[in-house]
């Protein structure tokens, strides 16, 4: 559905799309005008949706030069070019579709550990993940967070409170459902590496 009309400004879309996408913001302030992509009815399941509206995206940019970028579910927005090439894994075997244009997995800092929130994964299972560590490094922690989001989206929402989750057996990750402390409220998968055994 073509709209003559830019998308309603959201400053915290745009501040999370700097993070990975430093033009963003220059991009939003000059667009003018958006195409609403969506599935009718709600029959498919979200990953199905997700991959064919994924690939529809990509055939659009493809064939609009001017297209200028995706904001995906109202909370990830991707530049155009990078979507147009990532959209051609829409229907690849788990876990190598695209997940990064749909789930942010943004950095932040709790005191003297560091955690990592997703943003855009609750489209898929209606949560996001905040996980805080005071043992990984960060890419290690980024590498948890997007391993626990495709497992997430292919499976659905099958890690229940109290559940823990790991490579391993000496590796235990209590999650915990709950609303998040740091981020307004947001329903999380609390993950923390400290369990108890």
């Amino acid at each position: 559905m073509p709209m003559p009309a830019p998308i309603p400004h959201d400053q915290g879309l745009w501040a999370r799309a700097a993070t990975n996408w430093p033009e963003s913001k220059a991009v939003a302030a000059r667009h003018r005008g958006h195409v609403i992509v969506s599935m009718l009815g709600k029959s498919e399941q979200p990953l199905v949706a997700a991959r064919i509206t994924t690939a529809v995206i990509g055939a659009l940019i493809a064939t609009m030069p001017e297209a200028c970028g995706v904001v995906w579910a109202g909370r990830v927005a991707r530049a155009a070019d990078l979507w147009l090439e990532t959209s051609s894994y829409s229907f690849a075997p788990y876990p190598d579709y695209p997940f990064r244009l749909w789930v942010d997995i943004l950095p932040f800092r709790s005191g003297a550990k560091i955690g990592a929130v997703t943003m855009g994964l609750a489209a898929f299972v209606d949560r996001e993940i905040e996980f805080v560590t005071g043992k990984l490094t960060l890419p290690e922690l980024f590498d948890k967070v997007a391993g626990l989001s495709v497992y997430l989206i292919e499976h659905g929402s099958v890690v229940k409170d109290g559940d823990t989750i790991g490579a391993s057996a000496s590796e235990r990750i209590q999650v915990r459902h709950r609303n998040s402390d740091v981020f307004g409220g947001l329903p999380v998968f609390y993950c923390v590496d400290e369990f108890k055994h």
